[in-house]
């Protein structure tokens, strides 16, 4: 048995530079790049990724929408458009990257989002028909909390199904969903960005690798304890980048993936 990850970069996003990478100012708000000078921005990518898994096919996360580019302000919304910008060039929309590979998004047994911000779940609607599309009820519930920090029309119309974390040996909050229920492909939670993203382990044949979604922006958070400049609990962030720091420690690791990391071009690993 094999596993294939494909990692994808569905488009870019424009951010102010302390949004992936706390700095410390007088601003109290420079995440948002509000007055902040232009020279502070920074282009990162949006990743999604594609696992052929013998069980079936998984999709974790979405990317950008097409309509992204057409009328960026509409389907962000005014407060997110002044926050981050999209770029998605032709071609690499999740639908357009599922057709170059023969797919259709009804083709896929599984969606799962790592969170819900709207670098992730833009392109929700464009892979709708996937068999079972999930998130964490934890996440869900943070939509409801922290309404400013989502856009619930991006995935408005939209069926999908909760899953609830359970007691785990995964994690710094040794809480995780077993998809498959063989150990395979976990999702880790790793609270502090939102308090319901989740990581994912995919493992066999004795390696693993992490994709650790926003747990981290990029290799640098982990290995120099960066927080990210949006998080809703400090605390369980730092618990949540330890544990990352952890497992790229353990010699079995293949490679731990942050979703907006420069340095990841598209690739895929076997395992």
């Amino acid at each position: 048995m094999s596993i294939k990850i494909h990692v994808l970069h569905c488009g870019q996003v424009r951010v102010d530079s302390s949004l992936p990478f706390h700095e410390k100012t007088i601003n109290p708000f420079s995440y948002t790049g509000i007055l902040r000078s232009k020279r502070h921005q920074t282009w990162l990518p949006v990743s999604a990724y594609l696992i052929e898994h013998p069980k079936g096919l998984v999709l974790i996360d979405t990317g950008w929408h097409t309509d992204v580019r057409t009328d960026q302000k509409k389907h962000l919304g005014f407060l997110h458009y002044i926050i981050n910008k999209a770029d998605l060039p032709k071609g690499q929309a999740i639908t357009e990257q599922l057709e170059q590979r023969g797919l259709k998004p009804s083709d896929i047994d599984f969606l799962v989002m790592s969170h819900l911000h709207s670098d992730h779940a833009s392109g929700m609607k464009l892979v709708k028909e996937a068999k079972k599309i999930l998130v964490s009820d934890i996440e869900i519930l943070d939509t409801q909390k922290n309404k400013i920090a989502y856009v619930p029309s991006m995935w408005d119309g939209v069926k999908f199904d909760t899953f609830k974390f359970q007691q785990s040996n995964y994690g710094n909050e040794k809480l995780a969903f077993d998809l498959f229920g063989d150990d395979s492909v976990v999702f880790v939670s790793t609270p502090g960005h939102t308090m319901g993203l989740a990581s994912t382990i995919v493992q066999n044949n004795g390696k693993f690798v992490l994709l650790c979604a926003d747990t981290g922006y990029a290799k640098k958070s982990w290995e120099q304890m960066i927080m990210p400049g949006v998080m809703v609990d400090k605390k369980k962030v730092i618990s949540s980048l330890e544990w990352v720091r952890q497992m790229s420690q353990q010699q079995n690791c293949i490679e731990v993936i942050a979703n907006h990391d420069t340095d990841i071009k598209p690739h895929t690993i076997e395992l």
